[in-house]
């Protein structure tokens, strides 16, 4: 598969490179270096433009940034919304027919939670676009290694999480912690899938792909 994809850096995309890169054949737009054998860097503003001339079948998401790198609202939307969108526009454009998202548990366009009710405009938005399929995975809490990038109520949930996750049982178990890396593998998993429509994964749904044959 040729392989469009954002967010290469962060921590489920960092998981997910090395296993896309170990099957297909992977161009990583970015701001910064990610160590992929073959990138184009530049603004989120250039990464459409990047596109161009490119042959996509797989688009990629895993991108999104924090309240505190991004020090303001439109500064977090124009990455965790625009950027993501433009992306997809642009993969579509350039024959993607399958697009692979991460979202959030919680994600909803009416949410009165500002950062669910972006999630959810995203997720509206690449509806929209009408790629033949579209997975989108709405993890619970991410738990990994982030390095010096770790919020401190983060911190504080991965912490008690596996006490919470004990409680979490039935529906509410798409809101418990799960491991960045199980969420790496999984979407390395429907890369390629035949079928089409919106798939939605949970963490149900996440922990089902990983025990397939």
């Amino acid at each position: 598969m040729r392989i469009a994809f954002i967010g290469a850096t962060g921590l489920i995309g960092r998981q997910l490179l090395l296993l896309l890169e170990a099957e297909h054949d992977v161009l990583v737009l970015g701001r910064r270096p990610s160590g992929a054998a073959r990138e184009k860097l530049g603004s989120v503003e250039q990464w459409p433009a990047l596109l161009e001339g490119e042959q996509v079948d797989v688009a990629v998401s895993t991108l999104g940034t924090t309240w505190k790198k991004a020090g303001c609202w439109d500064a977090f939307a124009a990455v965790d919304h625009h950027a993501v969108v433009g992306f997809a526009r642009a993969a579509k454009a350039a024959g993607a027919r399958q697009m692979i998202s991460v979202s959030s548990v919680g994600a909803d366009p009416g949410s009165r939670n500002g950062y669910l009710a972006l999630k959810g405009r995203v997720e509206r938005d690449l509806r929209e676009i009408g790629f033949e399929r579209l997975d989108i995975f709405q993890p619970g809490l991410l738990v990994g290694d982030r390095g010096q990038d770790r919020r401190l109520l983060e911190r504080l949930g991965i912490l008690v999480s596996p006490l919470v996750n004990l409680a979490l049982k039935g529906r509410l178990d798409r809101y418990a912690a799960i491991p960045a890396a199980d969420v790496a593998h999984a979407l390395a998993k429907v890369v390629g899938a035949e079928d089409g429509g919106v798939h939605v994964h949970q963490n149900r749904a996440i922990r089902s792909l990983l025990s397939d044959a």
